[in-house]
This record gives C-alpha cells, sequence and structure tokens, in this order.
C-alpha cells in the first residue's frame, strides 16, 4: 500500500545520513521532498501543509542542531509526525457496561462492509465474545445471503429475518416506496438486539446498506438506524485505495452519521495510501481496525506507531511477535527444547510442525516484508514463491513415518518412490534431503551453545558466514584424581547451562531454573533500556 511512499522517503533520509550536520538549505530540501511524497501519495493538502509545518519546527530547532546525529534525529521526528496524523493512539472497541454492545457499520457500497463484519465477529469470537451478525443490508442484490456466507466462513451466526433483495432489482433508483418493498432495516436492527437479548451474545455487529456514491437516501437511512439502535460503536468502512475521495466521503458520512472510528480496508492493495494518512487527521477520529486480505483473519488492530514504522521501513516488529505468539503452540516449543537438551535429532515430523505454524502466521511474504530494512530487497521477496513450501510439505508426507524419523536411510529407491508420490523429481527430493541434513547440523550447534540462525531459513543474501571455532575442552592441571573428577562434573554443569539457555533463547522460553550456576539470565541483571523501543510493552510495566 505504502510502497511509493516508503521508497521516497527512505532515499530522502538516505541522503541525510551522510552529512555531518545539517544546514537550513539541507532541511529545505529533504522537507520538499516529503512534500512532493505525501501529495504523490494522495494525501490531503491540508494534512500535508499541518505535517510539513510541524517537522519544519523542529527539524530547524535545537533538537536537531543540538543532536549528535541530526540526520537521525529528523528521521525520528518525522517517524512521531506520522504517528500524529495517524491518530496517535491505537484504539479498539469500547464495551457496553450492560451487553450487549452494539456496532454499527457504515459505508459506500463496494468498501468492504460485508466481508468486514464477518472479520470483525470472527476477531472478536477469538478474544473470547459471543457475537451476533444483523443483516440490516435489505438493499443490495444477495447482500443477505453474502453476509450469511461471511458468517458461517467466521463462525459466527446470522440473524436475517429478512431476505432483501435477491431478484438483483436496484432498489437505489426508486424512492422510499422500493425500499420498503425488500423490508424495514429499522425493524430488522431493533429485532437483531432483542435476539441478542434472548440468545445472550454480548456483540452486535449491523450490517447497513451502501450507496455507489454519497446521497440524502443513504445518509437518512443510516441516521434512522443509528437512532432506533444507539449503537455503542458505529464504524465508518473506507476502501483505502480511494485517494483523495477519502476525504470527502468521510466528512459527508461524518455529518450525516457521525461515526465514531474508522476501518481501513483492502489495505494490502497497490493504491498510495492516501486515504490512510488523511481520514484521522481530517475528521478527528481514530482509525481503529485494518483489513489486509481476502481471508476471515486478515483482519488487525490498527495501531499508529506499528503503520508509522513500516512507512519508513523500520518494520513492525511487534505486530510479527505477537502472530508468532498466536501460531507456536507453548506445548510444542517446550518439546522442541526437550529435544535440543537431549541430543535429540531434529526430525521432519518437527519440520511439518513448524510449517504448520508458519502457515497459521499467514502470507510469508507479508511476515518478511514486517522485518526492519526489507523495502530494499522488495524485489526479491515478490519473487519469492510460496508454493515452493506446499511441494516441500508434499515430499515430507509422501514420506512414511520410518522414514520421517530417519531420513538417513533414505537410499535412491525410496528417494524416487518419494518423487512420484509427491509429483517433483528425484533431484528436488536430493536437495531437500540435503537442506535438511545442514538444518539437523544447525540445530546441533544451538544444542551446543552455539550461534546460528533458524532451522530450515534460507541465509540472508550479503550475509557474512564466518568459520566458528570448535569448543576447546579446558585440561585439568590437577594430578589429584579427585581434584581432577571435580573439575570435570563443574566443566559438564557448565556446558549443560550454556545449553538450557541456548534451547530458551531459540523457543522463546525465558530464563528459569536450570539456566546454569553463571547467573547470565539473573532477571535483576537485566536492563530494559537495551531493547529496542516498543518492546517495554511486553514486560507488564
Amino acid at each position: 500500500m505504502f510502497t511509493s511512499l516508503s521508497d521516497r522517503l527512505t532515499a530522502t533520509f538516505t541522503s541525510l545520513r551522510g552529512k555531518g550536520k545539517l544546514s537550513e538549505s539541507d532541511v529545505n530540501k529533504a522537507l520538499r521532498d516529503i512534500r512532493l511524497a505525501l501529495l504523490d501519495a494522495d494525501v490531503a493538502l491540508p494534512v500535508v501543509k499541518v505535517f510539513v509545518g510541524n517537522v519544519r519546527e523542529r527539524a530547524l530547532g535545537a533538537e536537531v542542531s543540538a543532536a549528535l546525529n541530526p540526520a537521525q534525529q529528523v528521521v525520528k521526528i518525522v517517524n512521531e509526525e506520522l504517528v500524529g496524523i495517524l491518530g496517535g493512539e491505537t484504539r479498539t472497541i469500547r464495551f457496553a457496561k450492560n451487553p450487549p454492545t452494539v456496532i454499527m457499520l457504515a459505508g459506500l457500497q463496494g468498501s468492504g462492509k460485508t466481508t468486514l463484519a464477518g472479520k470483525l465477529g470472527y476477531w472478536l469470537k477469538q478474544q473470547g465474545h459471543t457475537p451476533l451478525l444483523v443483516a440490516a443490508d435489505l438493499q443490495r442484490p444477495n447482500a443477505v445471503t453474502q453476509l450469511e456466507v461471511t458468517g458461517e466462513r467466521a463462525g459466527v451466526p446470522v440473524y436475517a429475518p429478512e431476505r432483501g433483495n435477491i431478484g438483483g432489482h436496484d432498489a437505489v433508483l426508486g424512492s422510499g416506496e422500493g425500499t420498503r418493498s425488500f423490508g424495514d432495516p429499522v425493524s430488522v436492527a431493533r429485532a437483531g438486539i432483542e435476539q441478542a437479548r434472548t440468545k445472550q451474545h454480548d456483540v452486535v455487529i449491523v450490517d447497513t446498506a451502501g450507496r455507489l456514491a454519497v446521497d440524502a437516501d443513504l445518509m437518512q437511512q443510516a441516521a434512522d438506524i443509528r437512532s432506533a439502535i444507539s449503537p455503542d460503536e458505529v464504524l465508518f468502512v473506507i476502501d483505502a485505495m480511494i485517494g483523495q475521495a477519502a476525504v470527502e466521503t468521510a466528512l459527508a458520512f461524518q455529518e450525516g452519521v457521525d461515526f465514531t472510528g474508522v476501518v481501513l480496508s483492502k489495505l494490502d492493495g497497490d493504491a498510495r495510501g492516501g486515504a490512510a494518512l488523511s481520514v484521522a487527521t481530517i475528521t478527528g477520529r481514530p482509525i481503529m481496525f485494518s483489513s489486509i486480505g481476502e481471508n476471515t483473519r486478515d483482519f488487525e488492530v490498527f495501531h499508529p506507531d506499528r503503520m508509522a514504522s513500516r512507512i519508513l521501513d523500520m518494520g513492525d516488529v511487534l505486530t510479527l511477535i505477537e502472530q508468532a505468539e498466536k501460531a507456536f503452540d507453548k506445548d510444542q516449543a517446550d518439546e522442541m527444547a526437550r529435544k535440543f537438551l537431549a541430543a535429540e535429532d531434529f526430525t521432519f515430523d518437527d519440520f511439518l510442525q513448524q510449517m504448520s505454524a508458519i502457515k497459521k502466521m499467514g502470507s510469508l511474504k507479508a511476515m518478511l516484508k514486517m522485518m526492519p530494512g526489507m523495502q530494499g530487497m522488495r524485489e526479491q521477496l515478490d519473487s519469492l514463491d510460496e508454493r515452493e513450501f506446499d511441494r516441500v510439505e508434499a515430499m515430507v508426507r509422501s514420506m512414511t513415518p520410518f522414514e520421517r524419523t530417519h531420513p538417513k536411510q533414505i537410499d535412491g529407491s525410496r528417494r524416487a518412490r518419494i518423487a512420484r508420490g509427491s509429483g517433483v523429481t528425484a533431484s528436488e527430493v536430493n536437495q531437500l534431503l540435503e537442506r535438511f541434513r545442514e538444518a539437523q547440523k544447525m540445530m546441533k550447534s544451538l544444542a551446543r551453545g552455539g550461534g546460528g540462525g533458524l532451522p530450515g531459513m534460507p541465509a540472508i543474501p550479503g550475509a557474512r558466514k564466518g568459520k566458528q571455532a570448535p569448543p576447546q575442552r579446558k585440561k585439568s592441571k590437577s594430578g589429584n584424581p579427585a581434584r581432577r573428577a571435580a573439575e570435570e562434573r563443574e566443566e559438564a554443569a557448565r556446558a549443560s547451562g550454556a545449553r538450557v539457555s541456548s534451547a530458551q533463547s531459540a523457543f522463546g522460553l525465558g530464563g528459569g531454573s536450570g539456566a546454569g550456576e553463571s547467573g547470565a539470565d539473573d532477571p535483576a541483571d537485566f536492563d530494559p533500556s537495551s531493547l529496542p523501543k516498543g518492546f517495554e510493552k511486553f514486560l507488564g510495566k
């Protein structure tokens, strides 16, 4: 979404980093480039003026001139101002004290309201709530059927007493009489809330009708529904790809319906992203959620600070961590750590578990793009064929249970059979087994307390590979057998502590008992200031 904007801002900051001291002309040139980049991304002109003015005032002040690294200070200022125009703070749904919490969706036709209703329902269900979808869009052809299909995919019940427009007739062209012939959306919305109370649903999501353009009938119907149900949240769903028109549409809905929050849909598109950078500032309403794909799980809370980091190519490691926490099972991580400490071999069954967890996290390309500095490798990421994972999985599943746990026993005839069963060539099976042997060596290196990356992951282009010196075994200088035995026990204890620490670090299990006698994992020795910015949220302080 923000590819063009990110590239231009990155190029601007790169030119600044080569200067030890920034003059006023350097700052003005950088601001001119930033202004052009924002305008080219379809950001509203009033927002651009405010943004550039704030950055200019801070960049020409003592905040930058007194800094040890002025260029980095300018990047910091731009990041903070981006967070500001994106809304400043993260805000999610404010639930009613007395259930059910009523959420009304509003927006133009085609903005993705119905699809978003299912995604929001699925997200709420994952949070432990019991949502109910209400089909109050009775005008768009087959809108009720679409909501029922979406609700079924999300595993969320749908209340639809009226079938609405199922004949494909355009009710929008007629007067109010045409609308009433398909049912009364206000009555449906009221009945939906009563149904939620009866069935003890704690959240109600009301899907309302949209139009191809803003008009009086649309606003009046939405206003009538809002007056009838008194929603706790009114979410304005806007297509993030409509550019400058986003501002006009948002202001019209704010005046006619007065929404409490914004949801950006189609954020995974290839548009320039001006809507996301304009709506929050123009309307004063926060962006609460974003829809990033077609699947039910492609929905996330909108974090202004994380989105600003993505735009400036600083990555979004916190979101990546949250996705990993949801995808990776703690019991599996504990079992993998146990196998490490027992020096057991990494098997193809373990490999299948890892691949399954990665798939739960979503698109691999999307995950890699969350890493800092990956914008410069966009071409390599775009050329990545994610179907390769399916081919690898097919080869592994073509193996027998014995072969998965004893890969060294896979001879030529077995490789030919695996190739036939998975629809690949024998050379591809050979390559898989070779990569797998390298992964096993890496895991053994980690178990000994050595360095290494994640097993099965490709090497980063341009990364240096240095030879690791084999561990030196300390020779005993004592001729006393008892003392020599004590020294050997002490050395074995240190080695065991190193393996525990390495395994816990590799699988995110944190230091605990058995971490060795060195005290390296003592919480008292931990310095929170050494963590990257943002990680303090995970410390629980």
